[in-house]
């Protein structure tokens, strides 16, 4: 298993953001490390505020069942405050309807 994995973060009007995320270390955790923009609240997997959707790669979950539907894990939804990178990851913001 690789050390660190990148993670690139799609931003709904800036640029991509790159970082990297420790194993052990939650999405979020290491968005905030490194100073990558990232809407949260909770950090326990209720709120949803973090809600990305997850384009490239693979996650593993701290809880076993974090605030996301059946449908919307399918659809590739995720919390990265629950989710730690299994291997290098792109996601992508929610798109809001105004």
């Amino acid at each position: 298993m690789s050390s660190c994995f990148q993670i690139r973060l799609i931003q709904a009007e800036d640029p991509t953001e790159t970082f990297t995320a420790r194993p052990e270390q939650t999405v979020l955790q290491a968005a905030l490390q490194a100073g990558a923009f990232m809407l949260s609240s909770c950090r326990n997997g209720t709120c949803r505020a973090c809600v990305r959707q997850l384009l490239e790669g693979e996650i593993a979950y701290r809880i076993e069942w974090p605030g996301l539907s059946r449908e919307e894990k399918a659809a590739g939804w995720i919390l990265p405050c629950v989710a730690e990178a299994r291997s290098d990851l792109l996601l992508a913001p929610v798109r809001r309807e105004d």
